[in-house]
């Protein structure tokens, strides 16, 4: 993640803590739709969001919620491995966890060198990399 998206994500990501901890969860919720956004590409920024939004589930006792969230916590690893994330995906429960969405203009210019493509053939040459590797040397 360059400089100028670990700003940006930090700001939404602290906003989202701050007005969770105001108990103003659904404005909470907004900001780690904003944080999931800008730090989906990155494993521990994306697992973040989705355990803040995990929570903000549990507050409101939304099972929809706590149940999405659950399952795209543990979504975020294989996901990471092989370097697919819907781009511009907010999130939520409320929308598939894997469909891409429109960037908001305001993240579009910190955004536009991400590739899911790209991510997907790097990780996948790793991946094979690393499995050609382990069954030569066996």
């Amino acid at each position: 993640m360059n400089r100028a998206l670990k700003k940006a994500y930090f700001v939404e990501i602290n906003k989202a803590k701050d007005l969770y901890n105001k108990r103003f969860y659904d404005q909470s919720f907004k900001n780690l739709e904003r944080a999931h956004i800008l730090g989906q590409q990155s494993l521990l920024p994306h697992l973040e969001t989705h355990w803040w939004m995990f929570k903000i589930g549990v507050k409101q006792s939304n099972n929809k919620e706590i149940f999405g969230q659950a399952l795209r916590i543990f979504a975020c690893f294989p996901g990471y491995l092989l370097g697919w994330v819907p781009k511009g995906n907010t999130g939520g429960a409320n929308i598939s966890a894997v469909k891409p969405m429109p960037i908001p203009e305001e993240f579009s210019d910190l955004l536009k060198s991400y590739s899911v493509w790209r991510d997907v053939a790097i990780r996948l040459t790793i991946f094979i990399s690393i499995l050609s590797a382990y069954f030569l040397v066996k």
